[in-house]
């Protein structure tokens, strides 16, 4: 019998399911985020808990708007569990009616905020955990981050927008060393919006992002394509980014967004690390 130590199981996926997809689906039904409600005590979980909680298929989904005459797609997910950062999402795992599998490697497991990759020179985002799909191009990650509060003016989180959220993670989304508003020129949003869930806003945000262009596609206006979801806790961000080369937009696209509309905060167990907590810790 294999055993598997409680280290690594908190990184396998819990439970594969085959769902129908609308290109719509990036945009939730309920958009409002107006609400001054205060956000639920956090109560500490279990294992157990988790588990089956990926086994009973529970994990709150956005649907899309209803009315839509978007075209209709089948997608296998998978579902993954993040104990030290504690959240959940899904991935795309397989487009059946395309005949297409994902080839995903995960090259950055989970891990805590303080030990985790930044994402520009002052260090304040971090890559936690990060998964590609080196052949078609896909990458799916999660940072942390404090918010930006030369972007966001109000320190009360149920006054902020999602076009201050979307630029305060894109000002400190760069490796280069500019200013933030250089960093914020590199992105082009085309989109944002925001639904509360669970009393808790999640700001949604699509945009493009200049790149040079590769081997296979010689071209100065090579762009990536760019679906993300954010939510504060601990007084900080975390955001969910899922992004694919713009040309493969309308293929991948639909999965990407649905990757992005699946994520959530879990309650926190006694493996979750607060952001805050030994900041000199590198291991």
């Amino acid at each position: 019998m294999l055993l598997l130590s409680q280290h690594s199981l908190s990184f396998l996926p819990i439970y594969t399911t085959t769902t129908t997809l609308r290109k719509s689906y990036f945009r939730p039904q309920i958009i409002s985020c107006s609400s001054s409600k205060p956000s639920p005590p956090s109560h500490r979980t279990s294992r157990r808990d988790l588990i089956l909680l990926g086994l009973s298929s529970s994990l709150p989904i956005i649907l899309p708007s209803p009315g839509s005459h978007a075209e209709e797609e089948e997608v296998k997910m998978a579902s993954v569990v993040d104990e030290i950062n504690a959240y959940t999402y899904m991935y795309p795992l397989e487009l059946p009616s395309q005949n297409f599998v994902f080839k995903w490697v995960e090259s950055r497991k989970p891990e805590r905020y303080s030990s985790a990759a930044p994402l520009s020179p002052d260090a304040r985002l971090r890559i936690v955990s990060e998964r590609i799909d080196i052949i078609d191009n896909l990458v799916i990650s999660v940072a942390i981050g404090p918010p930006n509060f030369q972007i966001i003016k109000s320190k009360d989180k149920s006054s902020w927008t999602a076009k201050e959220i979307a630029d305060s993670v894109l000002s400190d989304k760069s490796a280069l060393r500019v200013t933030s508003s250089q960093r914020m020129a590199e992105s082009s949003v085309l989109d944002v919006h925001c639904s509360e869930i669970d009393g808790e806003p999640y700001w949604y945000y699509e945009y493009l992002v200049r790149r040079s262009p590769t081997k296979t596609v010689q071209a100065s206006n090579l762009y990536r394509h760019n679906v993300a979801s954010t939510v504060e806790r601990d007084g900080f961000l975390y955001t969910l980014n899922a992004s694919t080369l713009s040309k493969e937009w309308d293929k991948m696209g639909p999965a990407l967004e649905k990757t992005v509309a699946s994520f959530r905060l879990l309650p926190s167990t006694d493996n979750y690390v607060p952001p805050y907590k030994d900041p000199w810790r590198f291991w």
